[in-house]
Order: structure tokens, then C-alpha cells, then sequence
């Protein structure tokens, strides 16, 4: 499999067989308030509510079950904020396999500890890109273990392209779905399905303004990499790939950003109003739609909450 092997939807269909007994069929929420206010009949994927707690064990799990028995043997291996790391930790322990992960040492504690409680063993590095992937080739050198790359996998964004062929059942056809953008596995993953199945349905990234180099790209026509952003949407810090930015240059129709204050009031608002426990990251897509209202107005539209890993200690609208 070279790097750039580009899935097809029929890796993404065997991805979801391969996937069933690991992964939940995750709820789509609505809620007429938000369609209220956003003059949107918006429709909620719950990945919040997934195994490890984020739409990442999808493409974890169909990395771990696709390998055979003897790259198996050695284990997997990958460099993670959190929702990757404490995925690949949980697919890697359904299949009785070790898991090497290296983490930022900012990364939250709660990611961490499921890393743990999961099985993974942990290498922390500094929060920058250069960093991260300086420590992950020294821990991949020494154990030989499979790199199952956050996003950069066509493994990984065959298995994401699950959520958004579940959300399309669930919820029928869509004008449009949002979901949030760091190193584009997810949509990645949400463009190879609907280019497929339903390619009227246009695709919207959201990005955290702190954090915007997946914008700038999309705008420049090419990858522009930030080393080490701040934003609170942790998960969302990574740059944009050679395989992602295939799917995001050629299906994506626009990235929308969110300041910090607007990312946190969304993330509070979905707290507050449908009680769903959520990360910063997933609260970005609504953030956008409030914003551009304009544009979503009078639409159906799909919202994919990624993940509900949250440090319930350290939530952003908390003083210190």
C-alpha cells in the first residue's frame, strides 16, 4: 500500500463490515431550538455517543482488523492529540495487540488516561508538529509496530467514511454537511462517501480562526502548514496531508472559521440546550452555521459532533 493509494467507496463498504462488531451505529439528535436559530433543519451525528468516545475508532478499528496475523503480531503505532490515540488503544486492545502512542504532554488528561485504561502505552513529545513526529519515528523504529497515521491513511479515511453513509440512512437526503477540519480525516472520510452517493450534497469544513491553515490552503490551492497553533479545539491543531488534501481540494465547497469566544459559546450552547457533552472540536461546525447563517438558512443540513472526550475539570467557560 503506498502513501498515496486513494480509498474507493468500496474500501469504505468493506470498511463497514469489517468495522460492525467494534463501532456503534451512533443516534442523529435534532432540536427545534437550534433550528430556530439558525433557520436550519439541522441534524446532529452523535459521535460523542461512539466506542472510545470519538468518530476516530471507526478508521482505527478498520486499520487494526485489516492488518494480517504477522503485521499484527508487532502491533500499532501512531502520534495523537487524544481521539486517535485512545481509538487505535481501544481497536488494538479488541484484538489482543499492543499499541504505541505519542501524545503532546499538553494533550488533556482525560485522552490520556483512556489511552491507559485502554491498553496503549504512551510516549509523551513537545505540542508542535516537528516534535510529535521527531519522537513517533524514534518510538516506530524501535518497535516495528504498523503506523496508522491520525488521518494521513486511506485505512483510516475508508473507515471514517462510515459515519457520514450512517448519518445519510439516518437522516435522509441533506443540502449540506459541516464537520470540523484539523488534518482532514473526517471529511476526507465524508467526502469520499457522499462524491459517491450523494454528490449534490456540497461539503463545508469548519476550522478554529486560531488554527486556520487548512483555510489559508484551501484558498492558496495548496498545503500550508502550521507547526504549533493555539486554539481551544485540541483537536483540530494538525496540518492537512497529501491524501486529505486530495479530498479537500477536489470535493470540499468552502472552510468556514470561528473565533475562540464563538467555538466555546456553540460548544456551551449544544451543553446547555441539548445536553449533549461534547468537545471544543466538535463545537466548531455550529459555531460556523451561526456565523454564516446566510448560507445554511432554509437547508437540511448535517452537523457531525465528532467527540465527547472533554476534560470535565478544565471546561473552557470555567474561570481559573
Amino acid at each position: 500500500m503506498t502513501e498515496m493509494y486513494i480509498p474507493t467507496f468500496q474500501d469504505a463498504l468493506d470498511a463497514r463490515e469489517r468495522i460492525k462488531p467494534y463501532v456503534h451505529e451512533t443516534a442523529v439528535f435534532t432540536s427545534s431550538y437550534m433550528n430556530a436559530l439558525t433557520g436550519a433543519e439541522l441534524f446532529f451525528k452523535c459521535e460523542n455517543f461512539q466506542k472510545a468516545g470519538a468518530f476516530k475508532v471507526r478508521g482505527a478499528s478498520n486499520a487494526v482488523f485489516g492488518l494480517d496475523d504477522e503485521a499484527a503480531g508487532k502491533g500499532v503505532a501512531t502520534h495523537s492529540s487524544g481521539n486517535h490515540a485512545l481509538s487505535l488503544s481501544y481497536a488494538a486492545g479488541r484484538r489482543g495487540i499492543p499499541c504505541h502512542v505519542v501524545m503532546p504532554r499538553t494533550a488533556p488528561q482525560a485522552k490520556k488516561d483512556a489511552v491507559i485504561g485502554y491498553g496503549g502505552t504512551i510516549t509523551e513529545c513537545e505540542p508542535s508538529t516537528s516534535s510529535r513526529e521527531e519522537v513517533f519515528a524514534e518510538v516506530h523504529k524501535q518497535t516495528g509496530a504498523d503506523f496508522v497515521h491520525p488521518y494521513n491513511d486511506p485505512r483510516v479515511i475508508a473507515g471514517q467514511a462510515t459515519c457520514s453513509m450512517e448519518l445519510l440512512e439516518q437522516a435522509g437526503p441533506l443540502d449540506a454537511v459541516v464537520a470540523p477540519i484539523g488534518g482532514g480525516g473526517m471529511v476526507s472520510g465524508t467526502c469520499l462517501t457522499l462524491s459517491n452517493i450523494a454528490p449534490e450534497t456540497k461539503i463545508y469544513a469548519a476550522e478554529p480562526l486560531n488554527a486556520d491553515d487548512a483555510y489559508r490552503s484551501f484558498k492558496a490551492g495548496h498545503i500550508i502548514a502550521d507547526d504549533a497553533p493555539e486554539t481551544v479545539a485540541d483537536g483540530l491543531k494538525v496540518p492537512l496531508k497529501d491524501l486529505t488534501w486530495h479530498f479537500v481540494s477536489n470535493h470540499v465547497t468552502d472552510i468556514l472559521t470561528a473565533t475562540e469566544d464563538e467555538i466555546i459559546a456553540a460548544m456551551r450552547l449544544i451543553w446547555q440546550r441539548m445536553k449533549i457533552v461534547m468537545e471544543p472540536s466538535s463545537a466548531v461546525p455550529l459555531a460556523t452555521i451561526l456565523k454564516n447563517n446566510d448560507v445554511f438558512a432554509g437547508k437540511r443540513v448535517g452537523v457531525i459532533i465528532t467527540g465527547g472526550n472533554v476534560d470535565l475539570d478544565k471546561l473552557p467557560w470555567m474561570k481559573s
